[in-house]
């Protein structure tokens, strides 16, 4: 009768996270840039509905937390951009400040925007400080998991 025997990656415990490795393609700058550029590209589809089109649950301020969490995800797609093309010296700093001006741009830009949109208001103060909170949250977001790209 034939033994058989575990196979040595089963007994294996999973990895930890500093041993996670992500596909190689995900460790190239020009994907996560890529990325960004679908995002930013969806951020104006989006900002062009009108505003009777947008159904919320209709929590007072929802939309700042819509806001918020949309730039947080900017700011993570465009700092693995970032990162990976200084990735070997990498100024924390001037990585932060690059992606939140950037995405603050962007705000005011989409700001802009809706206020051609019908019944959309555009030009909010408090819809920008939103981005820009939410930029700012996800750029030190990713700067703490940023060793799963290399």
């Amino acid at each position: 009768m034939r033994r058989i025997e575990a196979s040595p990656d089963r007994n294996r415990a999973s990895p930890s996270p500093t041993e996670m490795q992500l596909p190689s393609l995900c460790r190239r700058s020009a994907f996560w840039s890529a990325a960004f550029v679908f995002w930013a590209v969806l951020l104006w589809f989006l900002s062009d509905f009108p505003g009777s089109a947008l159904h919320g649950p209709g929590i007072p301020g929802f939309d700042k937390i819509l806001h918020f969490g949309y730039f947080f995800g900017g700011a993570g797609l465009l700092s693995a951009a970032l990162f990976l093309r200084t990735r070997d010296q990498p100024d924390w700093r001037a990585l932060i400040a690059v992606v939140v001006g950037i995405l603050a741009v962007i705000g005011m830009v989409d700001e802009w925007h809706q206020s051609w949109v019908p019944e959309r208001s555009g030009n909010d103060p408090a819809d920008w400080l939103a981005d820009l909170a939410g930029a700012f949250a996800g750029a030190l977001v990713f700067r703490r998991f940023h060793r799963f790209l290399t």
